[in-house]
């Protein structure tokens, strides 16, 4: 990994994330790319009224808060005023999956040329770590205490079905499990913004990553949570890429 701080990184304010949380890792991972590609002085980042906002406070991007569940639409409205700008929603998979799931799919489906890149902790961060869309099946949370059942509660979703098949330019998940697969993700957040800029269309970029506050796991096991169960139910991989594997 890279020791340098990337430029778009700002040490002088504190981003509030818990102790192990994955979020400050992925920003860190996309400020290294975008320095990689040289486009620091175009980035506008679209933050979700959620975990993911306190990303203003580590990046020194221009920064838009949507409203929850908005951000992926968001972008897509400023990217077309602002062509030229290389443009990044940055929901969760409660925000891109639940209440925003109708702008998930309708700017995958205009091929809207954005990043979404979606942050998937398997709960509801922000609010208490209630059940989210991505909670697996007989996970326990705040709000399914005895672990969540399909026949109550439904399937766990998986973006990679829903959009496998679209018209898009770019659909990958990568995992904070491992130094290893840190890496692999950050190369799949590059090559999504290198796409952007060709102007190829609509990429999402699925990252699964560790709560360890409200999983009620050390950081450790958190890692071992996602190797051991996360990633069975949401494999990492590239699904769909109109230029080539990484």
């Amino acid at each position: 990994m890279n020791c340098k701080i990337p430029n778009g990184i700002d040490m002088s304010q504190q981003a509030s994330w818990c102790p192990g949380c994955g979020h400050g890792i992925i920003v860190r991972l996309l400020a290294e790319a975008a320095q990689e590609l040289g486009i620091d002085d175009r980035m506008i980042m679209v933050e979700d009224v959620a975990c993911g906002e306190f990303a203003q406070f580590a990046l020194k991007y221009n920064t838009i808060m949507g409203a929850h569940g908005r951000p992926i639409v968001t972008a897509a409205g400023i990217k077309r005023v602002r062509p030229d700008a290389i443009v990044v929603a940055h929901p969760g998979d409660g925000s891109a999956y639940s209440i925003g799931v109708e702008s998930t799919l309708h700017c995958a489906l205009r091929n809207e040329n954005i990043l979404a890149l979606v942050v998937n902790n398997s709960v509801f961060g922000m609010t208490g770590g209630q059940m989210s869309p991505t909670s697996l099946v007989d996970m326990k949370t705040t709000s399914s205490p005895h672990g969540r059942s399909i026949k109550k509660d439904g399937s766990p979703i998986d973006v990679t079905k829903i959009l496998g098949q679209l018209d898009i330019a770019y659909l990958a998940r990568g995992s904070l499990d491992s130094p290893a697969n840190v890496i692999r993700t950050g190369k799949m957040i590059k090559k999504a913004l290198q796409k952007q800029m060709n102007g190829e269309g609509f990429c999402l970029v699925e990252v699964l990553s560790p709560c360890p506050t409200n999983w009620n796991m050390t950081p450790v096991d958190a890692l071992e949570f996602i190797k051991k169960k996360q990633s069975v139910t949401y494999p990492t991989g590239e699904f769909i890429d109109k230029g080539g594997a990484i």
